[in-house]
């Protein structure tokens, strides 16, 4: 399988190039070398044949008795790779060195070299011919000293490769670390951090993806800007015609006569009601897609989780339902100690606001919402209730979506509870059953420092 990693696919096709090219290297060294040295073998030969042949002539001419074998002894015990025999016109050998065979060398035809199945051999005269001598060196040696040769030259890479990777390897991951620090730098990025990305020394082959990604990135933040500005100037500016709107429909209740026509109009009330609820949730979306929701310094989120529940036990939650009834089913734990925190307290105020009202409207009214603050700033939101598919969680983080329930609301709360924990650097859990239970919904915002 091809990595998909570009440093290691530089560094195993370094690796891999260098390991043929020495390979190559070697077979064209060997080739080359046994050819010289099978030359300097026959020259040793041939030069051997040489100087025996005159030391025969003279050792024979002396005998006593014509015709008889002598053998040469060996002065010490070693490996004897060149073996000779003298033979006369008549093909009787007279002389021969320790362990030569006679088998092993054919009848003299003429000077010059020939080859058997085991031996090498070259052959001289004197004499007119009538005194010739064979020298051999077994082909065997001859082997045994070429793999000892392409040994030489390929034992290196059992040492050469894993080095060379390793070298490699460090040089390729040295040259690409701006690579490493851009993708690092994109990786970090928030979902609305939209910021160009800047690296110092990024390779130029890289520079036209910089450029293309900090373009993208750039029509992205002005497609999205213009998005958000879009919908929180809507949200703000349907207040005040709706607070109109509503002042005038709550005067004309209370000032008809006529039951059909204040009907009517508490109707009109209920849907204008719900028309300003719907604005100041598209606002609160806007903001909470709006940048990284991050302050400069921590700050004690305990006074603001309080603050946040304790109006929403004294107003409810803003909608005309059986939920408004049962604000004070708010069951709040807090440690003793501060909870400090970067997250924005504005962004962390509306998180908290959004996850208890839906609690309270779609959890069972007769069962308490445990609202729970951790050391870590872990915010942990449970209601009673039946358990969600959960095919259905994925989708209960989209804006507009509503489980099933009969509860009012526009299907924005856990959206921009999500949008919320994205800006922030955290994110969002949601489980159903909740922990340690069989039924109940249960959403947790785990804080940037607990993600990271």
């Amino acid at each position: 399988m091809i990595p998909r990693s570009l440093l290691w696919r530089l560094s195993l096709g370094v690796v891999l190039a260098v390991t043929l090219l020495w390979g190559g290297t070697a077979l064209v060294t060997f080739s080359t070398l046994q050819k010289e040295i099978g030359e300097v073998f026959d020259s040793a030969l041939q030069e051997t044949a040489q100087r025996i042949l005159p030391l025969a002539v003279l050792d024979i001419l002396d005998r006593e008795e014509q015709g008889l074998t002598r053998s040469v002894a060996a002065l010490r015990g070693s490996n004897e790779y060149l073996s000779y025999v003298v033979r006369d016109d008549k093909g009787r050998v007279l002389l021969r060195s320790h362990g030569a065979e006679a088998v092993d060398f054919p009848p003299f035809r003429k000077p010059g070299f020939a080859t058997t199945a085991t031996h090498r051999i070259y052959y001289d005269s004197a004499m007119q011919d009538t005194l010739t001598v064979a020298v051999a060196e077994p082909l065997e040696h001859r082997r045994r000293v070429a793999q000892e040769m392409i040994s030489s030259l390929v034992s290196p890479l059992g040492v050469l490769v894993p080095f060379t990777l390793l070298v490699v390897w460090a040089l390729v991951h040295f040259s690409v670390r701006k690579v490493h620090l851009f993708r690092a730098a994109i990786e970090k990025r928030g979902s609305g951090d939209l910021a160009p990305v800047e690296v110092e020394g990024v390779p130029s082959e890289l520079d036209p993806v910089v450029e293309a990604v900090n373009h993208l990135l750039e029509r992205l933040r002005r497609a999205l800007e213009a998005e958000r500005s879009f919908t929180a100037n809507s949200a703000h500016e349907l207040r005040t015609p709706v607070a109109a709107a509503l002042a005038q429909t709550q005067r004309l209740i209370a000032e008809t006569r006529d039951e059909g026509a204040r009907a009517r109009a508490r109707q009109v009330e209920i849907s204008l009601k719900r028309l300003a609820r719907l604005s100041e949730k598209l606002m609160q979306l806007a903001k909470a897609e709006g940048g990284r929701l991050q302050a400069e310094h921590q700050t004690d989120l305990r006074p603001i989780l309080r603050l946040v529940t304790d109006e929403i036990r004294l107003s409810g939650t803003g909608e005309d339902s059986p939920a408004d009834n049962g604000a004070e089913r708010i069951r709040l734990d807090m440690p003793a100690r501060p909870v400090l925190s970067d997250i924005d307290l504005d962004a962390f105020a509306i998180l908290v606001r959004n996850l208890v009202e839906n609690a309270l409207k779609h959890g069972d009214p007769s069962r308490p919402v445990e609202v729970s603050l951790a050391d870590d700033g872990q915010l942990r939101v449970v209601n009673g209730g039946p358990v969600v598919a959960r095919s259905d969680i994925a989708r209960l983080s989209r804006p507009f979506e509503r489980g099933e329930t009969g509860a009012d609301g526009a299907g924005l709360g856990l959206a921009i509870a999500h949008a919320i924990a994205s800006g922030a650097g955290g994110r969002l859990e949601i489980n159903t059953p909740a922990s340690g239970r069989t039924d109940g919904f249960e959403v947790i915002y785990h804080p940037a420092s607990e993600t990271g």
